[in-house]
């Protein structure tokens, strides 16, 4: 069952009103990808070793994330957020009118947005991965899947952000100091 919260709603809240959501390993996950993914996507065909560097990083940080979506907390698990194309599809319609229900950890949209990430950043890490390889070295289909890959997770990455931006608007809670501090409105 996904956490919705209901306004005024918050069992375990402290002084200050907020509960926490965000476990400290999703927060360094989250932060550490956007850094990771950042200086990858800066050094492409300009410092190759630290690009590689870059991609490793990101791909054990996806490993460890998938691992963390079946056996961390609550909030961390797939089965929190995941939801039916339907529920996602609803829940857009009623965020673009601003009624949207108010999730306490990931809600349908985001849920989805956090599986199409992890799908194409994976694409990335395998693709660069096969990149070197002597069998595909020189496959330039493949460097230009790797860079489709890269430049569509650019995209779901500004969507992503338009979200939060949506979301911390709609909601009136700030989802970027959430991500810092692990901590929403109850």
């Amino acid at each position: 069952m996904p956490s919705a919260t209901p306004a005024g709603a918050g069992a375990g809240a402290d002084v200050s009103g907020t509960v926490r959501v965000w476990d400290p390993l999703v927060r360094l996950f989250h932060w550490s990808l956007v850094g990771a993914f950042a200086l990858a996507y800066a050094t492409a065909e300009e410092v190759q070793q630290v690009h590689e560097i870059a991609g490793y990083t990101i791909a054990a940080l996806l490993a460890l994330r998938i691992v963390w979506g079946f056996v961390g907390p609550q909030h961390a698990r797939f089965a929190d957020f995941v939801r039916p194309p339907g529920e996602v599809l609803r829940f857009l319609a009623d965020s673009l009118r601003l009624k949207a229900r108010r999730h306490l950890g990931h809600n349908p949209a985001g849920g989805a947005m956090v599986l199409a990430l992890i799908a194409a950043t994976a694409g990335i890490c395998v693709t660069g991965y096969m990149m070197e390889t002597l069998a595909y070295r020189d496959a330039k289909w493949l460097e230009e899947l790797h860079e489709v890959l890269a430049n569509g997770t650019l995209a779901l990455i500004f969507l992503h952000v338009a979200g939060v931006l949506l979301a911390s608007f709609e909601h009136k809670e700030n989802l970027v100091t959430a991500m810092f501090t692990g901590r929403k409105r109850a």
